[in-house]
């Protein structure tokens, strides 16, 4: 294979430098190429990439805002390979990854694949809380790749391959946004291709978000997933009603307590005192322990009301996603 690293990057010069580092650093002997897509940033990485001019193979090219999954498929289509990976910004990744991604397409090629995500030692409390929340079985199910313990492996464009073929023949991301990866992962299914999860080839994904742009990032998940359910009903499950479910019944539980019942607060709360435990044995931090509850409750909450919110605008009243959640679509 001759691998083209494709990574759009809006206003994060200083990401850039820390991802195009690790590349440097890849132990993957053959050549590969990076393109970097500048998404109409205001402050661009230019600069940036011009130190590394003559240690890496990569190219550059500033666009318009188009939005993340448009500006992948413009990289794609500047890329000179036939095996795209793409990545965002905010990752780095370990020497290895690239050499362990050549091994399993090596052992049993497969047209998409997926990556699991990290957090670094460096990285702060809340981002490490936050990566628990976002990867463990137990708040997300291993659909970000922290199992293989599900069906139908999705991949998320954080890191994620796509041979030049499939990518030709689906067209590439669509334009909604979040959601473009579920979107694209379900027409490649339906185009014949397969997709699997690469447990090793991991990236380390800084999140680089606070409490507030956590809920934001994940309320628009869960705006997402019920379009996504309305365009391909075959592929909806039970398990995404799960958040609102989970945040509908604390609600009530807490009420209950006014009323002298503890019965269903029990249940959340071992459930809570059991996210504390792993945290804290993952992590060796009791402040990252409690601030993973934290994380699971904005996790939740967010995605609920995303969820239900998109719900009602769906199938309520009736209205398209494009006319009753514009800001779901990029144009």
């Amino acid at each position: 294979m001759f691998y083209s690293f494709i990574i759009p990057v809006y206003n994060r010069p200083d990401e850039i430098d820390e991802l195009l580092q690790s590349l440097v650093l890849q132990t993957y002997e053959k050549e590969f190429e990076i393109v970097i897509v500048e998404d109409g940033s205001l402050i661009d990485s230019r600069n940036i990439v011009k130190k590394y001019d003559d240690r890496l193979t990569i190219s550059y090219f500033y666009k318009s805002n188009s939005g993340p999954g448009d500006s992948r498929n413009y990289g794609m289509k500047k890329a000179r390979g036939n095996y795209f990976i793409i990545l965002d910004s905010d990752c780095i990744l370990p020497p290895q990854y690239l050499s362990t991604v050549d091994y399993y397409l090596a052992e049993d090629f497969v047209h998409c694949f997926g990556g699991p995500d990290k957090a670094l030692e460096s990285f702060s409390n809340i981002q490490k809380a936050i990566n628990f929340s976002m990867t463990s079985f137990l708040t997300t199910g291993g659909i970000r790749g922290s199992s293989e313990r599900i069906g139908k492996f999705q991949p998320r464009s954080f890191n994620m391959g796509i041979s030049a073929e499939a990518f030709i023949r689906s067209g590439g991301f669509g334009k909604i946004h979040p959601g473009e990866d579920p979107d694209l992962t379900i027409r490649l299914w339906n185009l014949g291709f397969e997709t699997e999860l690469f447990p090793n080839a991991f990236v380390y994904h800084k999140r680089r978000i606070d409490w507030g742009k956590f809920y934001r990032q994940v309320r628009k998940f869960g705006k997402a997933r019920p379009i996504l359910n309305q365009r391909y009903p075959a592929y909806s499950k039970i398990t995404y009603w799960f958040p609102l479910i989970f945040t509908a019944g604390l609600l009530v539980s807490t009420l209950f307590i006014f009323f002298g019942n503890l019965y269903f607060i029990t249940g959340y709360f071992i459930y809570f005192f059991i996210i504390f435990v792993l945290a804290i044995k993952q992590e060796k931090s009791l402040l990252i322990g409690f601030l993973s509850i934290i994380a699971v409750l904005v996790q939740f909450f967010g995605y609920g009301i995303g969820f239900a919110k998109s719900n009602f605008v769906l199938n309520v009243l009736q209205k398209t996603p494009e006319e009753g959640m514009p800001e779901m679509f990029f144009k």
